[in-house]
């Protein structure tokens, strides 16, 4: 391959990867609408006319090359300065701290400086000193996409400068470094947009998981109503029984089997308000890793829970289960939370029914468990029916709006599942979820 063959493939390259680059971001700005993208992707849109210029494969006068170059470089600070994060100025308290910053200043000042020198492309460089002010200010912020960005430029730089490499490459006539500078820089550029990216996926994670957390603090009123109504009768059970024993051994009357037989109700009082904080307590513990577990205890327990409420307030539950036992993977006090805020909501539309009642119904459907809950309440209208699974979107003057959309991101996201629902007004709602067996998600 001749010379000027290998130039215009070079060049050729380039101007794809700086295209590829241009796309990537303008399609996630449409996407995100960040700042951050539409700058990098007009400092790239720029950069692609001062390469067009500089390579003089194109008939574009040398003042355009510079107006590019201008151009360019703005759209690098405006990038910069929407990506840091951090101070970009310190706060400096005291004269140790002054001396430390200064140094830190001029350690970003003569690298980025050097960085100029061997790349020759002032857009880059001013990107990579203010993220790497941004990483020196902010050293103890933890570990940040910024630092990806500056610690790959960096490690670059001190390769070159360590083995002189800009040196061979010049001696030997090779093309242009500063091409090399537009392909490391869309590496650099998507392997730290990744790292951001999946830490705001983590912290969505979080976000969602304090949601959760949030909704179960929301009904502790309901709840706390709830352990008090469970408790009552079987406290009310031991002191009848401590009475019984107290007046028969007063009496003198008491014999073995009395006080065994009383000895026994005695514990089953006491294992049943034992079960109650049990379920109560797995119900309010964050959810632990996931693990295969039984529908039927799921169901179970959310029963327990919102049982009492159910019955104060004159609504029937029936619970259908199927005959065999259905195992599924995930974590189970979430799949409980799921379906006492289904109970919760239908038992919410039940108000004012003459004969208010919820079917529960869980079955297998080929490698699928499904469950299954109809009230006959007031139902859906068909302008809220597309809408309750959004996020804050609450029809209840009282409501968050973050109930049925975390039970969609729990069976979504959790279960590898979904839920669905039907409904009609004055007819009642259904709400169908379907998850993957243990043994198929287990393959």
């Amino acid at each position: 391959m001749s010379a000027e063959a290998f130039t215009h493939l070079a060049y050729g390259a380039t101007f794809g990867i700086l295209l590829m680059s241009i796309v990537y971001t303008l399609v996630r700005y449409i996407y995100s609408k960040e700042i951050m993208y539409i700058s990098y992707c007009a400092m790239q849109v720029f950069s692609l006319g001062y390469i067009s210029a500089y390579s003089h494969l194109f008939a574009l006068e040398p003042f355009v090359q510079e107006i590019f170059l201008l151009l360019a470089t703005l759209s690098a600070v405006m990038f910069a300065i929407t990506f840091h994060e951090g101070n970009l100025i310190p706060k400096i308290a005291n004269f140790k701290e002054l001396v430390i910053n200064t140094l830190l200043l001029n350690v970003v000042i003569l690298t980025a400086f050097y960085h100029y020198i061997l790349f020759e492309y002032l857009p880059y460089t001013v990107v990579y000193a203010i993220l790497f002010l941004s990483i020196v200010f902010n050293l103890r912020s933890g570990f940040k996409p910024t630092i990806v960005y500056v610690i790959g430029w960096s490690l670059l730089c001190i390769l070159l400068f360590v083995f002189q490499l800009k040196q061979v490459y010049v001696e030997h006539g090779y093309i242009d470094i500063v091409l090399a500078a537009f392909a490391v820089e869309a590496v650099l550029f998507t392997i730290s947009i990744s790292y951001k990216y999946n830490l705001f996926k983590n912290q969505a994670l979080d976000h969602q998981n304090m949601l959760f957390q949030q909704s179960k603090m929301a009904k502790s009123g309901e709840m706390i109503a709830n352990i008090t109504h469970q408790f009552r009768q079987p406290l009310n059970n031991l002191s009848y029984l401590l009475m019984n024993l107290k007046s028969r051994y007063e009496n003198r009357t008491i014999d073995d089997a009395y006080f065994d037989k009383k000895i026994a109700s005695a514990q089953e009082q006491l294992q049943f308000l034992s079960k109650t904080i049990d379920d109560f307590k797995e119900f309010y513990t964050p959810a632990k890793a996931k693990e295969p577990f039984s529908l039927t205890e799921a169901i179970r327990n959310s029963v327990a829970v919102i049982a009492p409420d159910l019955k104060s307030k004159g609504i029937v539950l029936e619970v259908v289960g199927s005959d065999e036992e259905i195992t599924i993977f995930g974590k189970k006090n979430e799949l409980s939370q799921v379906l006492l805020a289904l109970i919760s909501n239908a038992s919410d539309a039940l108000s004012g029914v003459s004969e208010p009642k919820i079917i529960l119904r869980s079955h297998c459907n080929g490698s699928e468990a499904m469950i299954r809950l109809e009230d006959n309440g007031s139902g859906i209208s068909s302008d809220t029916l597309g809408k309750i699974f959004d996020p804050y979107f609450t029809t209840k003057s009282q409501g968050s709006g973050i109930g049925l959309y975390l039970c969609k991101m729990i069976i979504e996201k959790s279960f590898g599942g979904k839920i669905e629902v039907e409904s009609k007004v004055r007819e009642g709602s259904a709400f169908t979820l379907s998850m993957a067996l243990y043994h198929s998600a287990r393959g």
